[in-house]
């Protein structure tokens, strides 16, 4: 349907034993734009974006890619809907067995019935397009983490998928090459019309790429909303923070990386003694919750 979302996120709830890492998430993801979702270590970031490539499904809630509820799909229609799309995993996850080429060369061989003269021609391709042409012949074992990455970027786009993902793709990188993997994102969006859903810590690299930005906490949505709204909380002044609610200190925090907030405040706030003893202790008062956005 026209101008119906590419990701489509409902109500997700995902629970691991009694622990809930995912609750009442909703989220669209939409035709073109580049959408940033992050959050700190253990918000559940990583844990939504392996709904939405099917590898995890809903304790309840709905997954929809491409306008199909992955928990309803059977193997074949699961493969069906990945074939539409390419991840861009964090360490890369190249084969150590094989060249970079073949590693690129790979879903080619597996998903399609080319001549493998037309195969060699697109691994080119791609190969070109994240500028490691003449590096196609060497083993991971022998390139950078930088190089990896756009080995794995080429092998995510040797489908020409109209959906990408990247899972922390400028992590472990220096400025110089983290600019690159940047660039290369945006080029993709541009020339290319993909889709992407990019999970990062690196705010650097979030407010280059983004066209809207997602923001999780303990597994639910605080805000999401265009890069400028997310840029105007950045840059609120000092003076101006007692202003803000809550929520919106909270992301201004993590948005800054400041030393003092409601992220410290709640850490503060919790009690070692019970929680390495396993006894009762006094609590520092805490401070209003925080509740998610529906705008």
């Amino acid at each position: 349907m026209e101008n119906e979302p590419v990701i489509s996120v409902r109500d997700l709830v995902c629970r691991f034993g009694e622990q809930t890492v995912l609750d009442g998430v909703d989220m669209d993801v939409n035709d073109g734009e580049i959408l940033v979702i992050m959050g700190g270590s253990g918000s559940g970031k990583s844990t939504l974006l392996r709904h939405m490539i099917g590898t995890f499904i809903p304790d309840s809630g709905t997954v929809k890619v491409f306008g199909e509820d992955l928990a309803q799909l059977d193997e074949h229609g699961m493969n069906k809907v990945r074939r539409q799309f390419g991840i861009l995993f964090q360490s890369g996850a190249l084969f150590n067995s094989m060249s970079v080429a073949d590693n690129v060369a790979l879903s080619l061989r597996e998903h399609t019935d080319l001549d493998p003269d037309i195969i060699k021609f697109i691994v080119k391709i791609k190969l070109e397009q994240v500028g490691l042409r003449e590096a196609s012949e060497k083993f991971p074992s022998q390139i950078s983490g930088g190089m990896k990455k756009r080995a794995g970027l080429a092998r995510a786009l040797a489908l020409d998928p109209k959906l990408l993902f990247y899972d922390e793709p400028s992590a472990g990188l220096d400025p110089v090459t983290s600019a690159t993997i940047d660039q290369l994102i945006l080029d993709l969006a541009k020339k290319a019309g993909a889709t992407s859903v990019v999970v990062t810590h690196d705010m650097d690299s979030a407010f280059v790429i983004a066209d809207r930005m997602a923001m999780l906490d303990k597994g639910k949505m605080l805000m999401i909303d265009k890069r400028e709204v997310f840029e105007q909380l950045r840059d609120c002044p000092k003076e101006n923070v007692h202003e803000l609610d809550e929520r919106q200190q909270l992301i201004r925090q993590f948005l800054r990386g400041d030393a003092e907030g409601p992220l410290t405040r709640r850490k503060e706030d919790s009690s070692y003694a019970e929680d390495l003893l396993g006894i009762s202790a006094p609590r520092l008062s805490r401070g209003p919750s925080i509740h998610s956005s529906k705008e």
